[in-house]
């Protein structure tokens, strides 16, 4: 499928799960063969989206209630949309974003609290745009766990509500595929990464056409 507007494609997955690395080669990948591609992540993608991307995922992880995160996330995700997003679909490239409003929908929709419909009302009301093409990274939320604290990023609030939440977070994602099938291919994680690559590029090759 293509499409003279631009195409948007995201990652999602529990924390540590590859969905970053993912993303990276599939925007290499489709700029080697001369597509026009913005590689970009949520939160952030945009000075002030990045602002508040470190009051979200820096601190302590009780620092902010669900309800307050996705205030903040959904004004993150804004500014994202404004600035990077939709003036790279108008001029028809292919934006590939490592997170999207799918992973508000289970962090804070499913994980933490049951307030999937408020999310799914805020993204109505504030972004009222869904990706083209979701990936998302399916893998043994221990194993994404410790990798994801092995990185020491200082970005660690998530991964420090321990290997429940990121249970949790497993099956939400799981529905998520569920609930979206049109767009979203669900992509068994626990493989070597460039493995994991080509079957991505397959799938994004036949969307793209």
């Amino acid at each position: 499928m293509t499409s003279e507007r631009g195409v948007f494609i995201t990652f999602e997955g529990i924390d540590g799960s590859g969905k970053s690395t993912q993303a990276k080669l599939l925007a290499q990948s489709l700029s080697e063969v001369g597509r026009d591609v913005v590689l970009t992540r949520e939160p952030g993608g945009s000075e002030g989206a990045e602002e508040i991307r470190r009051l979200l995922v820096e601190g302590d992880p009780e620092r902010w209630s669900a309800h307050t995160e996705i205030l903040l996330f959904t004004a993150a995700r804004r500014d994202h949309l404004e600035k990077t997003i939709e003036p790279a679909l108008r001029r028809g490239a292919i934006v590939i974003s490592d997170r999207f409003t799918d992973s508000t929908r289970v962090y804070q929709g499913a994980a933490r609290d049951d307030l999937r419909e408020l999310v799914d009302t805020v993204h109505r009301l504030m972004i009222g745009r869904e990706p083209d093409l979701t990936f998302v990274l399916q893998t043994d939320p221990e194993t994404s766990l410790a990798r994801g604290l092995a990185r020491r990023s200082g970005e660690d609030r998530f991964e420090d509500l321990g290997l429940g939440f990121q249970e949790r977070l497993r099956d939400g994602f799981n529905g998520l595929c569920a609930d979206f099938p049109d767009r979203c291919r669900p992509i068994d994680g626990n493989r070597e990464a460039e493995e994991i690559a080509v079957e991505i590029s397959e799938l994004a090759g036949n969307y793209l056409g």
